[in-house]
């Protein structure tokens, strides 16, 4: 039996709901197996993040090597990275592995407004690790961020994708969690055309790790060797049970459930 493998670089969740823990439970509720490169621990909760403790370059590298050396994965994820000097580093990584499947998911700001990536290092992400990305996937606030203009529009997001297409990353997917009205349009620019994937925005505060496990979804169908209109289409599909089928925990914005997806299939061979 051969087992696609994925490799997520990125911090941890103390909460379970975000960051590595969110990719993990993602790649094995999608049949990948799940590795991890842990950038910094947090502390935090439903509530909001109480504090951050980056590790240092050489624990993060340490860890991406020992992956690679032993359990090469199909593709790569990446998190929140926090500086400059730790994105050099993981793009030289990127680079070194010949890794081609990276989906750069560029945390910056947390659920409760908490930054994630400190200044300096949002103009090394679009110099660095932006070109090296088969896939992007920002939100509405972090493409304005990275792109210097106000996102108010599907054509204003068509505009940004593109503007990312020229950093040099291969598929920008712009998520649509953000915008407004009854539906949520999620938007992939593949580099010729402009695809759009909607669904029913769910009315619920629990929705911390929405970001991630969307991001990590898309990386484990390219593990699996999925097209990347596959593997967003598939991703779509779980984060959307993952938001309906909520848990409920936490007294604030709560986790997704990681497993309705699954839960959904079971069911629905059950019924046939």
């Amino acid at each position: 039996m051969t087992i696609a493998k994925a490799l997520t670089i990125a911090g941890s969740d103390s909460g379970g709901g975000a960051g590595i823990q969110a990719d993990i439970k993602t790649f094995q509720e999608l049949d990948v197996y799940g590795m991890s490169a842990i950038t910094a621990i947090t502390a935090q909760n439903t509530l909001g993040v109480q504090g951050i403790f980056p590790l240092s370059v050489e624990a993060v590298m340490e860890q991406i090597k020992s992956v690679a050396t032993d359990l090469n994965p199909n593709a790569v994820k990446t998190g929140m990275l926090f500086n400059g000097e730790l994105i050099e580093a993981i793009a030289f990584a990127i680079r070194k592995e010949k890794w081609a499947k990276v989906v750069v998911d560029p945390v910056m700001i947390a659920k409760g407004g908490s930054s994630l990536l400190q200044e300096e290092a949002v103009e090394t992400l679009k110099k660095k690790l932006i070109p090296l990305a088969f896939c992007m996937t920002p939100n509405i606030p972090e493409a304005e961020r990275l792109v210097g203009y106000e996102i108010l529009s599907l054509e204003d997001r068509k505009r940004a994708a593109n503007s990312i297409f020229q950093l040099g990353a291969k598929n920008v997917v712009i998520k649509g969690g953000h915008d407004q009205g009854n539906e949520v349009t999620d938007l992939l620019f593949d580099g010729d055309a402009y695809h759009l994937y909607s669904s029913p925005r769910i009315n619920t505060k629990h929705t911390h790790g929405t970001g991630c496990t969307f991001a990590a979804a898309i990386t484990a169908e390219l593990a699996k060797g999925r097209s990347i209109h596959e593997s967003v289409e598939t991703a779509k599909f779980f984060i959307q049970a993952a938001i309906e089928d909520s848990l409920g925990i936490g007294s604030g914005h709560g986790p997704t459930n990681h497993l309705a997806y699954r839960q959904r299939e079971v069911s629905e061979r059950c019924i046939q």
